[in-house]
């Protein structure tokens, strides 16, 4: 049984600082005629509003985990973008009555990470982990904190891999239902492992189903309170849930012969996600040889004819 584990990336912008400078006003005698009440007949200025994102919009930077104003590029999604937000939320009590916006880890970072998670699943039009996407939670800065800010932007972006190190790919086009189509070209599919030098698993590139392969995606699996997995004994419980995920979508019995039948690959996602509480465990079907030539969802035991060594 093997695994792969990889971190994922975060795409950065640098952003210049805006300058905000004041003119002065000097005092004058007043001329003929004139009562010198500057504000006679003006109405009241109204209190200063800041700066609030808008959901459902595509955008040409990169993502940031920090959003300053001045780095805002929002564009028609039908012009090449990088990023899109999917919801606008803000945040709640008590991670809103805090000087600063919630650090990584903390209740406040969590709720929105599971706020995004779920509305992106909607706005894609299926569970987004069944495809090539990411997701990130974008905040104020530290100086829009202070001035009163308090939302969150949920970003998608679309993947050039995620069983890889893959890249962010500029696209065109909404992300919105785009899991919806049947053959989705962003959904996860069948794969061609190959393995390294100590035979260990080097690359996973994707690869059609109806031409030779030896792997599939299969589901996600809910690793639910367990810890990040770095001990075999932890590897072998997530193996052991993406199995069960294995026989069900080969339809097979998940018995104690399935692991001499078929391998597995358990894809959580990177450390710094899951202590967001991303709990979602991709998982793979993989047999030693490219001897598949199609899918096996719903083919049975007679479909692993190639044993796992």
């Amino acid at each position: 049984m093997r695994h792969i584990s990889r971190s994922r990336r975060r795409w950065g912008v640098a952003v210049a600082a805006g300058l905000l400078t004041a003119a002065s006003l000097t005092a004058c005698a007043n001329p003929a005629g004139v009562d010198g009440d500057l504000t006679g007949g003006w109405a009241a200025i109204g209190a200063p509003t800041g700066f609030t994102p808008a959901p459902e919009t595509c955008h040409l930077a990169n993502f940031a985990a920090v959003g300053a104003r001045s780095a805002y590029e929002q564009v028609d999604c039908q012009i090449k973008h990088r990023t899109e937000t999917v919801y606008v939320g803000r945040y709640g009590s008590p991670a809103a009555e805090a000087t600063a916006p919630p650090a990584d880890g903390t209740s406040g970072a969590r709720q929105a990470y599971d706020i995004c998670d779920r509305r992106t699943t909607a706005y894609v039009g299926a569970p987004w982990r069944t495809a090539r996407l990411w997701i990130g939670v974008t905040q104020p800065t530290k100086a829009a904190w202070t001035g009163g800010a308090r939302w969150y932007r949920c970003e998608v972006l679309e993947s050039s891999s995620v069983e890889d190190d893959g890249g962010l790919v500029q696209r065109v086009g909404t992300l919105r239902n785009a899991l919806r189509q049947p053959k989705s070209p962003l959904l996860l599919t069948c794969y061609a492992v190959q393995l390294d030098k100590v035979g260990k698993i080097g690359t996973m590139p994707a690869a059609p189903c109806a031409a030779a392969h030896n792997a599939e995606f299969v589901g996600v699996w809910d690793a639910g309170n367990r810890a990040y997995p770095d001990t075999p004994e932890q590897w072998a419980e997530f193996h052991d849930g993406c199995r069960a995920l294995i026989a069900t979508y080969v339809d097979v019995p998940d018995d104690d012969d399935l692991q001499y039948r078929a391998g597995v690959v358990s894809l959580p996602g990177g450390k710094d996600v899951w202590a967001l509480g991303d709990r979602g465990v991709r998982c793979y079907l993989w047999v030693d040889a490219n001897a598949l030539t199609s899918s096996l969802k719903g083919k049975g035991e007679k479909a692993l004819p190639v044993r796992y060594q």
